[in-house]
């Protein structure tokens, strides 16, 4: 054979290697990133680390941020979080009747389930009158433990007309974030906290959960593709076990981190990474038991209990300086209604005793099994010693010491959560004594506290429309909460978060909530 045969052959072997690798590889789609043109068609991987927070339906998830959210990925409601405020959703528009009774939505017409099947006005009655009788985790319909709606109609295919039975000024929030839920999955279903199959998960969000595994805190949520709303920007999402937050993020396996604080200056001075800066909307707070341990109901104790606790040492030995001290009265200083004039508890050892009489005392701390409330816990340990109060410091697993908070059996007890920056109407949830039409108690969420003047000004926070009103009535709460300190909201966080741009560029924090990865609209295609 000539030789220039030869290279034709050689050639023509070459290019069909190259054809058939190419060809091959095609089976397995390559993830791509935004700024990548040349790779638009391939799916846009996202993932973040992991974790077990529950079966994702709106009555199986994890009461915390973590599960919430995630079952908001799959289902919609008529409004939703923007970054400033609450933003049109599967309503399009909405009406509130001059005397604050009747709430009109007007449907986004052409919302499909993810089987296919079209939203109707309907559904969205169905959702209401279904979770009034089967109260969802995340429940927004029941105040002091009463429903306040009166009825819901149907006014036409894409119009609900939903009555109150009085004024309020945190209704359209409360209707505005249920999750609607289709009638011919959920009608035949009585109890449905029971309910863990993927095919009941049909929302009409713009993610479909393909997978779960519950034992290593596994999730996948793939994007709906006939999605009626803003287009989703990442086509999955996976939640993976890492066992190593920061190395799984340099390794690439998730694609952001919670950077800790003594290793910000790794990612703020490299131009491969952005970070975004969270308000501080997550905390810790010390309860009291006033019922286990009536010595707690003298706010003379209260107010030597605050002043032996160093927040700035807090703050630096375990925050690692991200962290602000939180407001004796409560809302945290990002709030939009954050009052500064709030009583402050400066760190004074001698005050504590002056106040205890110097009288010594012993008190039971229950935490989790948490480093950082471990390490807040020592330090409240050696300053109370200081102070005459010995500190016994029980350690349980975070769900159970979340049950036992929730079922009051605790003296003293550490606790960190989000939702801080949410309506100010969470005063009255944390503070106030809730009464029953009978003027019995039904609630009360400090066990052995009640102060009727701090009750009043609750309630009528609650039914002041006049946002000037009623501005001016939760500074006076705040600073009311702050002399009375009922709990003890320590510290909040200011939390960092690194990505790299190149890979994904849309996380955004919405107006009353610390973590980007917790809203849908992080997700979403929007407009700029």
């Amino acid at each position: 054979m000539k030789k220039s045969n030869i290279s034709k052959v050689l050639i023509l072997f070459v290019l069909t290697a190259l054809i058939f690798n190419m060809t091959a590889c095609g089976t397995k789609p390559e993830e791509k990133t935004v700024g990548d043109l040349n790779k638009q068609d391939s799916p846009l991987v996202i993932r973040l680390e992991g974790g077990d927070w529950g079966f994702p339906s709106p009555f199986a998830h994890y009461s915390r941020g973590p599960g919430m959210n995630k079952m908001r990925l799959i289902y919609d409601s008529l409004l939703e979080k923007g970054e400033e405020g609450l933003i049109p959703w599967l309503a399009k528009e909405w009406t509130i009747s001059p005397d604050g009774r009747e709430y009109t939505f007007v449907l986004n017409s052409e919302v499909k389930w993810h089987d296919g099947k079209a939203l109707t006005a309907e559904d969205v009655k169905f959702s209401f009158e279904y979770f009034t009788k089967h109260p969802p985790v995340s429940d927004s319909l029941f105040i002091d433990g009463k429903p306040f709606i009166e009825k819901i109609e149907v006014i036409d295919e894409n119009q609900v007309k939903i009555t109150v039975n009085e004024p309020n000024a945190t209704v359209l929030d409360r209707l505005g974030i249920v999750r609607i839920i289709p009638e011919h999955i959920w009608k035949d279903i009585d109890d449905p906290k029971k309910v863990m199959d993927l095919d009941k998960l049909v929302g009409c969000g713009p993610y479909i959960l393909t997978d779960y595994n519950q034992e290593q805190g596994k999730y996948r949520f793939q994007a709906f593709k006939e999605y009626w709303g803003p287009t989703p920007r990442v086509d999955t999402i996976e939640f993976i076990p890492v066992s190593d937050t920061v190395l799984a993020f340099e390794n690439g396996e998730i694609d952001l981190l919670d950077v800790p604080a003594d290793l910000m200056d790794r990612y703020k001075n490299n131009k491969e990474f952005k970070i975004l800066k969270s308000p501080a909307f997550w905390g810790y707070k010390l309860l009291f038991n006033m019922e286990k341990k009536p010595e707690l109901s003298d706010v003379n104790t209260r107010k030597a209990i605050a002043h032996a606790i160093d927040v700035d040492e807090l703050i630096e030995k375990v925050a690692r300086g991200a962290a602000v001290p939180a407001s004796p009265g409560y809302l945290p200083i990002d709030h939009i209604w954050f009052n500064p004039d709030a009583i402050k508890y400066k760190f004074d050892i001698e005050k504590a005793k002056e106040l205890l009489k110097n009288k010594s005392s012993n008190l039971t701390l229950l935490i989790s099994d948490n480093q950082k409330e471990a390490r807040i816990a020592e330090l409240l340990k050696i300053n109370f010693a200081k102070a005459g109060i010995d500190l016994e410091v029980k350690t349980t697993d975070m769900k159970t010491r979340d049950s036992r908070v929730k079922e009051q059996n605790y003296e003293l007890a550490l606790i960190g959560h989000g939702g801080w920056g949410r309506d100010a109407d969470c005063l009255r949830e944390a503070y106030a004594v809730t009464v029953a039409r009978d003027a019995s108690p039904v609630s009360n969420v400090i066990p052995g506290y009640s102060n009727p003047q701090i009750n009043e000004l609750c309630k009528k926070q609650l039914t002041e429309l006049d946002e000037q009103k009623r501005k001016s009535m939760i500074m006076e709460l705040q600073k009311l909460i702050s002399d009375e300190i009922p709990l003890l909201p320590l510290y909040n966080t200011i939390d960092y978060v690194a990505f790299k741009p190149e890979k994904y560029d849309g996380w955004v924090h919405v107006f009353d909530h610390h973590a980007v990865t917790h809203n849908k609209i992080s997700y979403l295609e929007r407009d700029k």
